[in-house]
C-alpha cells in the first residue's frame, strides 16, 4: 500500500514537471533569442544558451520602439484602471454581501448574467458612445469604465466578504460604528487577499490589453506597449532578436507583480468560494 502511494506521488510529480517544462520552454526560448544575434536564432541545431550574449539588443529595441513613452502611457492607464476597479468593485461587493435591500438577489443575478455577453457585442456601441463624448484618442475610454465596476471582480469580492462572519458587523454596530466605518475600518483590512487577486487580474488584463488601445488610441503619443510591439513587429519583421527583447521587457513587470503578490493571489482565489 505504501509502495503504491509512493509510485502515485512520483507519477503526479513527473506529470507536473513535464507540464511545467511545456509552459516554461517558450519563455526560455524568448529570453535566449533576445540575447542572440540574428543569425544565431535560426542556427541548426538550435542552442538554448547563446554563445555570445548580445545585451545591446535590449537597448536597440527600446530606442526603436520609443519604449519609455509607451511604458509611461501603459503605466498611467494600468494604475488608474486598478484604482477604479478596486474602489467600484469593493463597494459593490460589500453592498451585495452585507446590505439588505429590495431586489438584491435579482440585481445580483442580472450582474452575473452580464458576464456571458461577449465584448465583441458591446464594442461598437461603446465606441459610438466614446466618440460622442469626444474621448477617442485619449486614455478616458480605457480608464473611466473601470470606475463603474466589473461583474467578475464584484463576484470575487462578494464571495470573500461572505466568508467573514457577520458577528464582526454586529459587534461594531454595538460600539457605534455605521456601515461606512464598518466597511473601511473593520472589513476592508480583512479582504486584502482578494484585493491582491483583483489587482493582479486587472494589471495583467490592462497591461497586456491590445484590442482596447487598438480601437480607441490612434496617435503615436498615446499608444501603449502592446500597440507599440505590434507596430514594431511590422516594421522589424526580420529583426527577431529585437522583437524578443521588446517582448521580454513588456513581460517583465507582469512577472514582478505576480512574484510579490502570489501569496495573496493564491489565498484570495482559494477563499472566494467558501460561501455562496
Amino acid at each position: 500500500m505504501q509502495r503504491k502511494k509512493y509510485v502515485y506521488k512520483l507519477l503526479i510529480l513527473s506529470a507536473l514537471i513535464v507540464i511545467g517544462m511545456a509552459f516554461i520552454l517558450p519563455f526560455l526560448f524568448m529570453v535566449s533569442s533576445s540575447l542572440k544575434s540574428s543569425s544565431a536564432i535560426f542556427s541548426f541545431p538550435p542552442k538554448l544558451l547563446p554563445s555570445e550574449f548580445q545585451w545591446r539588443n535590449y537597448i536597440e529595441a527600446m530606442e526603436r520602439m520609443q519604449f519609455w513613452l509607451l511604458f509611461k502611457n501603459t503605466a498611467i492607464i494600468t494604475s488608474l484602471t486598478i484604482i477604479g476597479t478596486l474602489i467600484s468593485c469593493t463597494m459593490a461587493g460589500y453592498g451585495f454581501s452585507r446590505i439588505d435591500f429590495k431586489g438584491k438577489s435579482v440585481l445580483f443575478m442580472i450582474m452575473i448574467a452580464s458576464m456571458i455577453i461577449p465584448y465583441q457585442i458591446t464594442m461598437i456601441p461603446l465606441y459610438i458612445l466614446m466618440r460622442n463624448l469626444g474621448w477617442i484618442d485619449t486614455f478616458a475610454p480605457l480608464i473611466v469604465p473601470a470606475f463603474f465596476g466589473n461583474a467578475f471582480y464584484i463576484f470575487l469580492i462578494r464571495q470573500f466578504f461572505l466568508s467573514i462572519t457577520k458577528e464582526l458587523d454586529e459587534a461594531a454596530t454595538i460600539d457605534g460604528c455605521g456601515p461606512y466605518r464598518i466597511f473601511l475600518w473593520i472589513l476592508l483590512p480583512l479582504v486584502k487577499p482578494v484585493l491582491a487577486t483583483v489587482t493582479i487580474f486587472t494589471f495583467m488584463n490592462t497591461w497586456n490589453d491590445f484590442l482596447g488601445p487598438l480601437i480607441y488610441l490612434h496617435s503615436d503619443e498615446v499608444k501603449t506597449l502592446s500597440l507599440g510591439l505590434y507596430v514594431f513587429q511590422g516594421v522589424n519583421i526580420t529583426d527577431w532578436q529585437y522583437l524578443m527583447a521588446a517582448s521580454v521587457l513588456i513581460l517583465f513587470p507582469c512577472l514582478i507583480i505576480f512574484f510579490f503578490f502570489q501569496r495573496y493571489f493564491i489565498e484570495g482565489t482559494t477563499l472566494t468560494g467558501i460561501k455562496g
